[in-house]
């Protein structure tokens, strides 16, 4: 095998293992058992602490680090934070599936960014990919409010997760202009762990006293999930095309799907699969429309 295709086979390898690493994200959620926000905080701030000494180390190699892409992390930290903490309420209300199909729909979010910030032109593949997408959506939507005592609050929340995470997309685009992808990383882990927190004492959420398996689940959470997973994601992205990368992560919420069907016993009706499909298909779309027509820088 030559260098070059193993370096490609590395880079699959390296996304399969990320994605699936990531998947266990719900997973970990429903097992804590704890209030959404809390979860939420233990993935960063564990997250910060393992990464502040790489983070430390290439810091002082760089010198000083532009204030503005310091700046820029902090804000990209707070739309992260209301993406984790809507997100995993909605888990913790409706379940690991349906919440995180929907928070799926940020490249949804970051195309219409893009056209009233950034005065990106959408092709017309894009707007069919937003009918159908919000289409599954509304009906995934739809079924969760009859069936459920929380009129589908839960699902709902995972579609508003999924604004706050294109907003960070969108914030991260302008931020990774002036700050390395490790420095970015760290200080947006930081800024979204104080918010967390911040968040938890005002909603009146405990910090600590919970379970072993809790701590084992936030554990999970920070180390698998948010460290492990995201770097893998990271070394692949440096080997292969955004416009392969960016479809291909839609298989984390039908591989979520699947370990909540063996993990956690949830079960999905043959409506919501359609609406699943309609949202995935719609997202795949908008993904195909943007990388035709990409951002004028």
């Amino acid at each position: 095998m030559s260098r070059t295709h193993r370096s490609g086979f590395l880079a699959y390898l390296w996304l399969g293992i990320g994605i699936i690493s990531i998947s266990f994200s719900a997973i970990f959620v429903r097992w804590a058992g704890a209030p959404g926000p809390v979860a939420s905080f233990y993935r960063m701030a564990i997250a910060v602490l393992l990464l502040a000494w790489p983070f430390y180390r290439r810091a002082r190699a760089q010198g000083s680090l532009p204030r503005l892409g310091i700046q820029i992390a902090v804000l990209g930290g707070l739309f992260f934070a209301g993406d984790l903490a809507l997100w995993t309420t909605g888990v913790m209300m409706s379940g690991a599936t349906n919440p995180t199909l929907l928070a799926n729909t940020a490249p949804v979010w970051v195309g219409l960014g893009s056209l009233i910030f950034f005065r990106e032109t959408l092709s017309a593949r894009f707007w069919m990919g937003l009918i159908l997408a919000m289409g599954g959506a509304i009906l995934i939507l739809g079924l969760d409010a009859l069936r459920a005592a929380t009129l589908g609050l839960g699902t709902l929340f995972g579609l508003m997760a999924a604004i706050f995470y294109g907003g960070y997309f969108l914030i991260t685009q302008r931020g990774r202009e002036n700050l390395d992808s490790l420095s970015y990383l760290w200080f947006t882990a930081l800024s979204a762990s104080l918010a967390l927190l911040a968040l938890n004492v005002v909603l009146g959420h405990p910090i600590a006293g919970y379970s072993p398996l809790t701590y084992l689940s936030f554990l999970g959470l920070g180390v698998l999930v948010q460290v492990f997973g995201w770097l893998a994601i990271s070394y692949s992205q440096g080997y292969l095309p955004a416009s392969t990368v960016a479809p291909t992560m839609l298989v984390q919420p039908v591989a979520t799907a699947v370990l909540a069907i063996i993990l956690l016993g949830e079960r999905l009706s043959p409506w919501h699969i359609a609406g699943g499909v309609a949202v995935l298909s719609g997202v795949y779309i908008v993904h195909r429309s943007r990388g035709e027509n990409p951002a004028e820088p």
